[in-house]
This record gives structure tokens, C-alpha cells and sequence, in this order.
């Protein structure tokens, strides 16, 4: 199962304590889920999806709620497709009611209701493991702008694109994700996703750390290599037997220890030196034998 699939998973298992926080999902469920219940001359709603989260969620929510039964006579179930009809008037006037106030998102606990609904019917979550992304897609501006409004009551600061010429709110930053999963209220799916961040960024951190250790590594074979080659080319010269006896014995165990560091060479001179005096003596070196690339 797909992660996005293991949070909706979880989501379906929520059912809110209270009456109106079950009205908020329902009321998001159906609207994200395209089901059209404010026509009054219908006699009947049909709940079909190909999304088995919103048909079945709006049955269990109904059920809670209103005690409303599906008829049978219109309920089918095939594969991962769903659905259930009413054909009570009076329990679709209710539910027209009930679904369709502006008081439905007064409450920080309907937000995070009609968030989980929003999520169940159009949204997707891509696997940590291999990126960050949450989305909800929208079926027009105005829903687009509540769903980024309610996530703006919680700290969480999402974008928006136009996708097929239809809005999408989106998250791209982990931690936004991390707290997204926490106001809708998959804990489960959110230890998961938190488990796989801390991985990845431990196996990013670790990569960062061997790029940069190897990249040191090469700078100091590559210094070590010019270092012996310039020292070479100062015993060639007349006045190496002239040079102080400090750096006639580091120029001879630079050429001993083309692998050692200069904090080790410091430490094999008599008496010992310390990483700047090595690189001192080795600087003189190099500038001697730059004067005579020159004359050559």
C-alpha cells in the first residue's frame, strides 16, 4: 500500500466525538467528492464514487449522525468503487441543512474535520522516502482559498497551482507535511512519516559528511603530490645543500610519507612542530622551487 493510501487508511477509522465536527467532514467529503445535494427537486442523493473513502466515510458519518440507512435497491460496491442513494425527503432536507451553514468551520476541531475530509476525497501524500509533497485538489478557487485559509489557522503555510484548470493547494517542505498530518490527526501515519525523515536525513547528512571528507582527502593528496615534486626539484638545485637542516629533514620525510597529514609530519620532526610551522617550511620550499620553474 502506497503511503498516501496508509493515511487515508487512518483517516477513514476517524470518526469525530462530536455532532459537528462529523457535519464538517461530511459537509468537505461531499463537497471535494462531487456529490450535488442541493437540488431540491431531486427525491433522491446518490453517494457514488470511485473513491471508496468518501462513500463509504459519508455512509458511516450519516449513519452517526442521522441515522440515515442506504437503500439497498441503489448500493453497490465493485473493486475500490463505492456508493449508496437516500431517497428519505425529509432526511435529505436535513442534510442539505446540516451541510451547507457557514457554522460548520467555526471550531478549530470542525477545521481539522473538514481538513481530514478534504484530504480523503481529493488529496494525496507522496512517500517520504522519495519526496516531500501533500496536496489537496480543488474544484474551484473559492474552495482552494478555504482550504488555504484553514491551514493558515494552524501555522501552515501552503501554495497554490493551477493544474488541468483546477486549483491545487500544496505543501513541498517536510516539517509542513509533519504538522499537516498532525491537525487532521493521523499520529500512526505520522510517526511514519517523521521515522523516514529522520532516515533520510541521517543518510543525507551521512553523504554530506563522506563528499566532504573525501573532498579533503583529495585536496590533501593532491597538495602532497605538488609538495614532492617541488621538493625534487629543489634537491636538484645547487643550493639545496645550503638549506637549514629544519628543511632538508622535512623536505626528506615528505618525500618518506607522501600519505602522512602535517600534523603527523610535524610530529616525526626533532624536535616536533605544529601543522603551521610544517606548513611554513614547506611554503619556502614550494617558493624556491617556483623561482626556478621561472629561470627554466
Amino acid at each position: 500500500m502506497s503511503f498516501a493510501g496508509t493515511v487515508k487508511d487512518e483517516l477513514f477509522k476517524h470518526i469525530g466525538a462530536s455532532r459537528h465536527c462529523r457535519l464538517a467532514e461530511l459537509s468537505a467529503l461531499i463537497s471535494f467528492g462531487g456529490i450535488d445535494i442541493c437540488n431540491d427537486d431531486v427525491d433522491f442523493v446518490s453517494f457514488d464514487s470511485d473513491n471508496r473513502y468518501v462513500a463509504e466515510k459519508c455512509f458511516t458519518l450519516l449513519t452517526k449522525t442521522f441515522n440515515i440507512c442506504k437503500n439497498e435497491s441503489k448500493s453497490e460496491k465493485n473493486g475500490s468503487a463505492a456508493g449508496f442513494a437516500i431517497d428519505d425527503k425529509e432526511e435529505i432536507r436535513k442534510l442539505r441543512q446540516a451541510v451547507s451553514g457557514d457554522l460548520l468551520l467555526q471550531k478549530s476541531c470542525c477545521m481539522r474535520a473538514y481538513l481530514r475530509g478534504a484530504f480523503l476525497a481529493s488529496g494525496s501524500v507522496s512517500d517520504p522516502n522519495k519526496s516531500y509533497h501533500f496536496e489537496i485538489v480543488c474544484r474551484d478557487l473559492k474552495q482552494a482559498e478555504c482550504i488555504t485559509e484553514i491551514m493558515r489557522h494552524f501555522d501552515i503555510s501552503a501554495r497554490e497551482v493551477e493544474r488541468k484548470n483546477r486549483p491545487v493547494v500544496y505543501l513541498k517542505e517536510g516539517s509542513s507535511i509533519v504538522d499537516m498530518l498532525n491537525v487532521m490527526e493521523a499520529h500512526v501515519a505520522l510517526m511514519e512519516f517523521e521515522n523516514s525523515r529522520i532516515l533520510k536525513d541521517m543518510r543525507n547528512s551521512l553523504n554530506r559528511r563522506v563528499n566532504c571528507e573525501t573532498a579533503n582527502i583529495d585536496k590533501t593528496v593532491t597538495a602532497a603530490v605538488k609538495q614532492a615534486e617541488d621538493i625534487r626539484t629543489v634537491m636538484g638545485m645547487p643550493e639545496y645543500k645550503k638549506l637549514p637542516q629544519g628543511l632538508r629533514e622535512l623536505a626528506q620525510l615528505r618525500l618518506d610519507n607522501p600519505d602522512a597529514s602535517l600534523k603527523e609530519l610535524g610530529q616525526m620532526c626533532d624536535p616536533p612542530l605544529g601543522k603551521s610551522g610544517v606548513n611554513h617550511r614547506l611554503r619556502k620550499i614550494s617558493a624556491l622551487a617556483g623561482s626556478m620553474y621561472k629561470l627554466e
